[in-house]
């Protein structure tokens, strides 16, 4: 069974940054792709990260490159995203996430995701 506990959201004001946690059971972050879905009212549940097992691949969606660095730390089993230079946009409700399978690259549709964590980015 797999369990995300996300941590670490919160209010900010534009520009600032916050650090969100992930700590993760039930996989082995070396063989998963692990990653972040965000949702915001009235938008689609979009991917704005993700790292591969071996942590040798990244992806992020342009609205976000620059601005958010995911990380992992596989012998802690916790996933990390660092948001910089945060907009009123990147408010959202923020999904930890982890492919269905080994192996395999993480997709908003098909990815196993947590409970969520409220970011609020205040202008």
């Amino acid at each position: 069974q797999v369990q995300l506990v996300e941590s670490g959201g919160g209010l900010v004001q534009a520009g600032g940054s916050l650090r969100l946690s992930c700590v993760v059971s039930g996989r082995t972050l070396s063989l998963y792709a692990m990653g972040w879905l965000r949702q915001a009212p009235g938008k689609e549940r979009e991917l704005v990260a993700s790292i591969s097992g071996n942590g040798g691949r990244t992806y992020y969606p342009d609205s976000v490159k620059g601005r958010f660095t995911i990380s992992k730390d596989n012998a802690k089993s916790t996933v990390y995203l660092q948001m910089n230079s945060l907009k009123p946009e990147d408010t959202a409700v923020y999904y930890c996430a982890t492919s269905r399978a080994p192996y395999t690259t993480l997709r908003a549709d098909t990815a196993y995701w947590g409970q969520g964590t409220q970011v609020t980015v205040s202008s």
